[in-house]
């Protein structure tokens, strides 16, 4: 089974780079250092997403990234994907594995011990956890978890856990303390005046 084996996860959002061009907001954070992108981008229709997901898997391969496509199986395999990203409102994670096979990523989003104990034993290769922090893009899902919910969840799940929601360089350090293995974001460098920076700092706080 494949293993994540990056510090940030940087999930897209074109309608938060205050008019700026998602490719080029994507290019700069992966010349500042990011590793992994999951390419969300919901509101998309199939043609769209495709081709936005072929001009990201380009630039990911360029910089020896992984490429992860929200949700939609046909166009991960399509364009070559490294993996897709699962929400608890997706398909069931046993039914993506069949048609992923056994050596692309599967990571899946979570807000609770009990849906992350289920993706696990459904074979997860990683797991998304939050909302950690209030952030607007997560309101819908609830009151913020807190950091002792994530903790929580490091300690009785064995896979790989990432933490998402509000993450910001500010806290980066509490959410680590927390025993993840990463962190996800989609604002702190989606809507960064200098992406590729705001990349740097991040990675250099998950260094730490």
């Amino acid at each position: 089974m494949p293993t994540p084996n990056f510090d940030l996860y940087l999930v897209t959002d074109r309608n938060q780079t205050h008019g700026g061009d998602l490719l080029w907001v994507l290019e700069a954070a992966l010349d500042g250092g990011v590793e992994a992108i999951q390419l969300r981008e919901k509101d998309l229709g199939g043609r769209e997403l495709f081709f936005l997901a072929e001009s990201a898997r380009k630039l990911t391969q360029r910089y020896h990234a992984r490429l992860l496509i929200n949700d939609r199986i046909d166009i991960a395999l399509a364009v070559d994907a490294d993996g897709v990203h699962l929400s608890t409102a997706s398909i069931p994670i046993e039914s993506a594995r069949v048609l992923l096979g056994r050596q692309q990523l599967l990571g899946v989003s979570t807000h609770s011990l009990e849906e992350a104990a289920e993706a696990e034993r459904n074979g997860a290769d990683f797991i998304l956890f939050g909302p950690v922090y209030f952030t607007p893009s997560k309101a819908s899902y609830g009151a913020p978890q807190g950091l002792a919910a994530l903790k929580k969840i490091v300690e009785k799940i064995s896979l790989p856990i990432y933490a998402i929601g509000g993450i910001k360089p500010e806290n980066i350090a509490d959410a680590r303390c927390a025993g993840v293995r990463g962190v996800a974001l989609i604002s702190a460098v989606m809507s960064a005046a200098d992406p590729k920076d705001a990349t740097k700092k991040i990675l250099n706080l998950l260094k730490r």
